[in-house]
């Protein structure tokens, strides 16, 4: 007998739980990394609020009944977007899942009509750096950098979307 390969579905938040693992799996990677700053407490004690009520969305990346990863997008200006708290458990990084969810970011973030998504992240995370890249993200010039509400954002990026 063959054991099922498990599937994992990529989805918007859509319950209490599903906010919870988005907190949880976010607090973890940003203190493992960094400490919690004001501007992650907000967004991670209110998902809804902070990113989907405002027009954006926040995905979930379920195994099975668990929540294993997420990201939001966020809107900022007409036709932009901000990539956000992209969250991927540890056991469950280097299989290609931050992939899958950037990708879904980005295609609701298409059809939500933007022209640009940015993001901010840290050179410590080479490796969330690298995947930004091979989306096709660029680096920001030091005189294309808006003021953030992050002490650890050292890397801006930015992508057009048309």
């Amino acid at each position: 007998m063959t054991e099922a390969t498990p599937t994992v579905t990529i989805t918007d938040l859509a319950t209490p739980a599903d906010a919870e693992a988005f907190r949880v799996l976010n607090e973890d990677w940003v203190t493992r990394h960094f400490t919690l700053e004001d501007a992650d407490r907000a967004i991670l004690a209110d998902p809804v609020g902070h990113v989907v009520e405002p027009g954006g969305a926040v995905f979930v990346a379920r195994l099975d009944d668990e929540v294993v990863g997420c990201i939001g997008i966020a809107p900022t200006a007409p036709g932009v977007f901000e990539l956000v708290k992209m969250a991927v458990s540890p056991g469950h990084q280097g299989h290609g899942l931050g992939r899958r969810l950037i990708a879904a970011a980005l295609d609701r973030a298409r059809a939500l009509g933007a022209h640009r998504i940015d993001l901010e992240s840290n050179a410590k995370l080479a490796s969330a750096v690298h995947l930004y890249e091979a989306f096709g993200f660029r680096h920001l010039r030091a005189d294309e950098v808006a003021p953030s509400p992050y002490a650890r954002a050292d890397v801006h990026m930015t992508l057009a979307l048309d």
